[in-house]
């Protein structure tokens, strides 16, 4: 990418969202992007999800409310079909929304858009998990009335959200409404029949499918003393849901109420003689359960025991509760970036995010839009295994063992996935909520066949860190077996005796650009990591649990002679490299294409995809991610530091940055490489891929990989840390401008405190007994109550940025010139290029 197409630090109107370090605070209403607003300010915790829209509901870019898994499924149709082809498509459902409250003084309705507001705020907060908003509003009449509300979703209660919401008169008496609602958005539509502005919008294949039949068939629907149940059966997926809600109210004033309940939609209405100064407070307790396919009927049997709970318990014990779990979270995940307030506001908010994401993810993937929007589908991509898992197994590895787990649920269907493809083993969807493949585009979909190897990798990243065998003996080594026989049976050999090579044809690499191709990179080098992981992860077991090896090798029908075939293909895995260049080729192919210009290309036709045929992007060498990149982080023990800086300098200016995945990754290889000020840039921009709305879609949902990725990027790039083999190692590259970073590791139940400065590093053990690990080359032992300093040298620091220039006018080995160009096409109206 050209580094002049990234942006200055801090892109934040800091004005209307002041910088603070526990908080994502705004102080002005703006209706011109209610999506990006909905999207960060929504509250999560893995299973259950809600969007910051306003209570009130009528001004809103798209309301919604997930729940992890919870979808409907409908037939794939193809233009031309072809065996193999992916037949049924999953789409996320919106749940009952239950965050309306309606409010009407002197009849008259709250509609933010108009209202107006002598004061008003919304705090995000990151140590307690709630959303609060603070208002004053002078309605039409002349009357001033202050609005005050929380909404929670809980991580400790997986099922429940709670939220208040209180009134007050602050200089005159008044007639007050308050309508409390659970509306079935999904299929119906409320009194205002605002057509959601998200449906306006043109192509854009990351955005959610919409579903034109009824989803939600209705199967109960009840109220009851305050309490109110609606229950659904969802269409064709057979999945079922039952929600309901608890009202209560605090007022000295008289009031009365209404309640009325349909199929599609439950109201519970306060009238209230308001008199000035008494505050009115509704309280809304509301719990989701779903299935696979138990009746609704039983279901509500579970919101009721979850609200009869929360009902003894109190409601601000759930607060109380709240603040705890995040407290045991911040002192096991936070990092540190002293001297920089916007910027540790802006890491925060994204590990906060990954916390909403994942916390309560149990018996589900981790969506790569987590619960805050539709956009992807809600589907499970590769994403989750190489950028979120990372941050969890090395903070939360109760975590990242849930989404392994959830992983290996799926394998049975990943190996009838793999015979539909004619391949031995198991071969996991590209994209998925159920585990059939949803993607109706093989050539970015299905040829991904390196997810795989990612699933792998970080089974072996969790087992190594952890150190459960357990799991090693249960799911993992199954996961392990069952892929790597994926890719002996793909692969295919090459050559005589003892020059035979092992080949990988027909499939996709990361870089979604580039489709279809022979021996891509980063998959033979990362499928190679796989093999041998198999090999070793049996002959681990072979050793420490032979009960364990006996029983695999029975439940595989796994031989010795297989196992030798994984380790011999590993050996001879085909690495391409072009001594010329001195490059690895993301692919056999890609160096015969030409240059794309990126620093050339009109910035209004980006991302390519959107103004691209695919045919016309194959073509080029242009990437939508890093791919080779990927693989000198993932797999950097097997180049050397002069093969990674010169892949950086060649990739990194071809690299368009259309996808979130790739900027995280290009600042840690920068980091390593001695690129300081380009590696903050990158680490910069993806820290704000959402809070500035970088890619303009932050209103589909927050960009989950990217948010695990700016933990790495802190960790792994700027404090240098690689896990090889089970091997911790240490090697910072603080950037200059920093005073330090401070990050934890979990290793083998030690929690670890690494702080960076840019004369030494300090490791402290903050729980647990011992860890040991490198520090630039060297064992460091560090022990409870014993803190170990380390003194560092500069590192390297290389001056400028690697361009496309750089690339031009070299000759590939067959003696050919590359060259640049960009594929527009006088005709439509755009110069060619150097006009």
């Amino acid at each position: 990418m050209n580094p002049s197409s990234l942006f200055t630090p801090d892109p934040i109107d800091r004005h209307r969202f002041p910088p603070d370090a526990w908080g994502l605070r705004e102080t002005r209403y703006d209706a011109s992007d209610l999506g990006r607003t909905e999207t960060l300010f929504a509250v999560a915790n893995g299973y259950l999800g809600m969007r910051g829209n306003v209570e009130e509901g009528r001004d809103s870019f798209a309301h919604g409310t997930f729940i992890n898994g919870f979808h409907e499924t409908w037939p794939i149709r193809h233009a031309e079909e072809a065996y193999g082809f992916a037949r049924v498509g999953q789409t996320i459902v919106n749940v009952p929304d239950s965050k309306i409250i309606r409010l009407y003084v002197d009849d008259e309705p709250l509609l933010l858009t108009v209202a107006d507001l002598h004061q008003y705020e919304r705090t995000l907060d990151f140590r307690d998990g709630v959303l609060r908003r603070d208002l004053i509003w002078q309605t039409p009449s002349g009357k001033t009335v202050r609005v005050r509300s929380r909404r929670m979703v809980s991580f400790t209660e997986r099922h429940l959200a709670v939220m208040t919401y209180e009134v007050t008169l602050l200089d005159a008496d008044a007639p007050i409404v308050l309508s409390s609602q659970m509306l079935n958005r999904q299929d119906g539509q409320d009194e205002y029949h605002v057509r959601a502005a998200a449906m306006g919008e043109g192509f854009d294949p990351r955005k959610a499918e919409t579903l034109k039949n009824r989803v939600l068939v209705p199967s109960l629907h009840w109220a009851a003393g305050g309490r109110y149940v609606l229950g659904y059966r969802v269409a064709d997926s057979g999945m079922t849901l039952a929600v309901a809600a608890d009202h209560t109210i605090e007022t000295e004033n008289s009031f009365e109420e209404r309640t009325l309940v349909e199929e599609d939609l439950a109201k519970h209405v306060y009238r209230i003689d308001a008199k000035q100064g008494k505050s009115i407070t509704i309280t809304k307790v509301v719990a989701y359960h779903s299935s696979r396919g138990v009746p609704a009927k039983e279901l509500v049997d579970r919101c009721r025991r979850t609200l009869d709970r929360v009902a003894g318990e109190g409601v601000e014990y759930q607060f109380t509760e709240q603040r705890q779990w995040l407290d045991a979270f911040w002192a096991r995940s936070d990092v540190e970036v002293p001297g920089q307030p916007e910027l540790q506001q802006a890491i925060r908010w994204n590990l906060f995010q990954i916390a909403q994401a994942t916390a309560r993810a149990e018996g589900n993937g981790i969506p790569a839009k987590g619960l805050t929007g539709s956009g992807y589908s809600g589907h499970y991509f590769w994403d989750t295994e190489i950028y979120v898992l990372p941050f969890l197994t090395y903070t939360s590895p109760r975590i990242a063992r849930n989404a392994l787990r959830f992983r290996y649920t799926m394998l049975d269907s990943a190996r009838e996935r793999a015979a539909e493809l004619n391949q031995n083993g198991a071969l996991f969807p590209w994209r998925t909520i159920n585990g059939e493949e949803a993607s109706a585009y093989y050539a970015a979909g299905t040829a991904q066949y390196h997810i795989d190897a990612d699933i792998a990798h970080a089974v072996k990243q969790y087992v190594a860190a952890t150190g459960d065998l357990g799991f090693l003996a249960r799911e993992a080594v199954d996961i392990l077996v069952e892929t790597a026989r994926m890719w002996a049976d793909l692969g295919f050999w090459r050559g005589q005796n003892g020059d035979a090579t092992f080949h990988i044809h027909g499939v996709t690499g990361p870089d979604e650009y580039t489709t279809v191709v022979n021996d891509n990179l980063f998959t033979n080098v990362m499928a190679r990591a796989n093999l041998r992981g198999a090999v070793d992860a049996v002959d681990r077991l072979a050793q420490e649990d032979p009960g364990a090896h006996a029983a695999l090798l029975e439940r595989l029908r796994l031989t010795q002679d297989e196992l030798d075939e994984f380790a011999r293909a590993a050996e001879r895995m085909a690495i391409p490299f072009d001594e010329r260049l001195g490059i690895h080729p993301q692919d056999a192919q890609f160096l015969e294409k030409e240059l794309w210009d990126l620093a050339n290309t009109d910035p209004s036709k980006r991302p390519l995809l959107l103004y691209y045929h695919p045919l016309v992007i194959y073509r080029f060498q242009v990437l939508k991610q890093a791919d080779v990149v990927l693989a000198l982080f993932l797999q950097g023990d097997q180049f050397t530091a002069e093969e990674k800086l010169a892949d950086f300098d060649y990739y990194d200016p071809l690299t368009t940055g259309d996808s979130t995945l790739s900027a995280v990754v290009q600042s840690i290889i920068a980091s390593e490489v001695g690129y300081q000020e380009l590696a903050l840039r990158y680490f910069t921009s993806a820290a704000y891929v959402d809070l500035a709305d970088l890619h303009h879609n932050t209103s589909d949902g927050v960009h989950v990989a990217s948010l695990g990725g700016v933990w790495s990027a802190l960790a792994c790039g700027f404090g240098g840390m690689r896990d090889h083999e089970g091997v911790i190692s240490l090697d910072p590259r603080l950037p200059e401008v920093w005073d330090g970073l401070t990050f934890r590791i979990a290793l083998h139940g030690t929690r670890v405190r690494v702080d960076v400065r840019h004369t030494e590093l300090r490791l402290t053990v903050e729980d647990g007994d011992q860890a040991s690990l490198l520090v630039r080359g060297e064992s460091v032992t560090v022990r409870s109550g014993d803190p170990v300093t380390v003194p560092l040298a500069p590192a390297p620091r290389l001056i400028g940025t690697p361009t496309v220039r750089d690339i031009e006018g070299s000759r590939r080995a067959d003696g050919t010139v590359i060259t640049a160009s960009v594929p527009d096409h006088p005709a439509l109206g755009v110069p060619p290029t150097g006009a």
